[in-house]
Formats: C-alpha cells, sequence, structure tokens
C-alpha cells in the first residue's frame, strides 16, 4: 500500500499491526522488561518458576 501511494487505507489499519511496533514481552505477566529471549518470559517469572522447581535443571545459584 505504501509504494501505490495508498495513504487513505494505511490510515485505517490498526497502529499495532505493524510489525515495527512488536515487542518482546513475558508470556505469563505481559513485563516488557527483563525479557529473557530463550524461554520467553520475564526475569522475575523465571526466578519464581525456578524456585518452586518448575523448570528442570535450573536451580538458584549459591557458593
Amino acid at each position: 500500500m505504501k509504494k501505490a501511494g495508498d495513504y487513505a487505507a494505511l490510515d485505517k489499519l490498526p497502529k499495532n499491526s505493524s510489525k515495527v511496533r512488536l515487542k518482546n514481552r513475558c508470556q505469563l505477566t505481559g513485563r516488557p522488561k527483563g525479557y529473557v529471549r530463550y524461554f520467553g518470559i520475564s526475569r522475575v517469572a523465571l526466578r519464581d518458576m525456578a524456585l518452586n522447581g518448575k523448570i528442570p535443571g535450573l536451580k538458584k545459584a549459591s557458593w
């Protein structure tokens, strides 16, 4: 639509349909900050799940 110059049609699209506006968010809480990409959740949710033993092979470090 942009190449064709149809800006009226672009204005009618929802703002969040743009790929530029996508942001990594926690799947459990929706938190945008502290996102751990490997697990797809925030660092707070990751820590809670690790302490409760819900993520196999992951535990809190102590030395």
